[in-house]
């Protein structure tokens, strides 16, 4: 994709280090999640930047929130495709993500140093918060997500599908049978609000980015067969898993799970420090592939292996939005989409409950003295409506309280 194929509007005249620039001070700042995130942006973009104005945003985080992938990055990257073109969008991309990334990497490096009862009673701590913190996304996504009893109940059947079939086949299952059951029970929801976006994307290219899209979901698994290479099979492991997560933030965590987890390429202490830490910093939590790349055994590990990770989680999400942009105007008017996704996205819901019972609380929670710290960062996070990365903080002592009194 070049700039003469995906172009600025004609009421765009900005930069692509305009965007670096302003996406930089969010990558730097956006603390909360992918919710959180969203408001950032229309503050920014909207309120203060005027580089769309309100319906434009609005069906702009509709059409990211139908899509699997990150939805906060989705939007920046089409803000920034809207701004500047290509460039605009890489732009924006790369000053979002790598602020967050770099420190990610940097905490893989240094989880080694965490030794002792210090160390080790702060790891314990951020594997603690993750529960809470999980626990609080689950409660969120219920109440937007399966609202009613048609998508509890599809909620629920999607979280047994998710515990009792093991690996990423559960995960997909129940997010089809969700697909499945929405079409079928949650046609009678509210229909699409109006707008329109007009982005411009050649449809040339929308099919071309679907195209690749597919073509690599399918062939990379045949790729790895028939190459027996550690990277490859790094890259299909992450891009499969930022090919199927709806909803992103929180909901990648079971399928990064089951790809690197499962497989014996990351441990489930460093996975869950790893998402501890996640919590505290800003910009996308999908930047917690950074990690894991870097720590895996598959790969080249350290800072390649984390390149490798983070192109490969949020290529999919990109190929899936450039691809849908010239369709989707008359697409988002189907009720059988809007079903279709109703559904899907209470299955998420039932994804993340079974996330949220194992591996993590089934590892984190140990005894009475993790679990009243998981309540009481619980509270932090619902109750006092802290910042996740200070409830981080709090974790991270109360990990080290926890180890010095032998409460793990």
């Amino acid at each position: 994709m070049t700039d003469d194929v995906i172009a600025p509007t004609k009421e765009a005249r900005g930069s692509a280090w305009e965007v670096f620039r302003a996406f930089l001070k969010l990558g730097v700042t956006s603390f909360g999640g992918p919710i959180a995130h969203l408001g950032y942006f229309r503050s920014e973009a909207v309120e203060r930047w005027k580089w769309l104005n309100d319906r434009e945003y609005a069906d702009l985080v509709a059409l990211c929130q139908f899509l699997p992938g990150p939805a906060s990055s989705q939007v920046g990257f089409a803000i920034g495709l809207h701004r500047a073109g290509t460039r605009g969008a890489l732009a924006a991309f790369l000053a979002f993500t790598l602020p967050s990334a770099a420190l990610m990497v940097v905490f893989a490096y240094g989880a080694g140093l965490f030794t002792g009862p210090v160390g080790e009673g702060m790891l314990m701590g951020l594997k603690i918060v993750a529960v809470a913190i999980i626990a609080q996304a689950v409660l969120g996504m219920a109440k937007n997500l399966a609202p009613d009893k048609q998508r509890a109940s599809i909620a629920a059947v999607a979280a047994a599908a998710a515990l009792l079939v093991p690996g990423s086949l559960g995960q997909i299952a129940a997010i089809m049978f969700g697909a499945v059951a929405g079409l079928l029970f949650c046609r009678s929801s509210d229909g699409a609000s109006g707008g329109a976006l007009h982005f411009p994307v050649r449809r040339s290219v929308g099919i071309a980015s679907l195209v690749v899209f597919a073509a690599l979901l399918l062939g990379l698994p045949l790729l790895v067969l028939a190459t027996n290479s550690d990277d490859v099979a790094l890259f299909d492991a992450f891009y499969r898993a930022g090919s199927l997560v709806f909803g992103g933030g929180h909901v990648v965590l079971p399928l990064l799970q089951a790809g690197v987890v499962d497989t014996g390429w990351v441990s489930d202490q460093d996975f869950l420090a790893g998402y501890g830490a996640a919590q505290a910093v800003p910009g996308p939590l999908f930047t917690f592939s950074a990690f894991l790349g870097t720590v895996s055994t598959t790969g080249p590990g350290g800072i390649l292996g984390a390149a490798i990770a983070l192109v490969a989680v949020f290529l999919p999400g990109f190929l899936l939005l450039v691809g849908v942009l010239p369709f989707w105007n008359a697409l988002r008017e189907r009720s059988w989409a809007q079903a279709l996704m109703r559904g899907a996205n209470a299955g998420v819901v039932g994804i993340l409950a079974a996330a949220l019972y194992m591996p993590v609380f089934s590892t984190a929670i140990t005894g009475p003295g993790p679990f009243s710290l998981a309540v009481v960062c619980f509270v932090l996070l619902i109750g006092w409506k802290l910042p996740p990365w200070v409830v981080v903080i709090v974790g991270a002592a109360g990990g080290v309280l926890l180890s010095a009194v032998g409460m793990q």
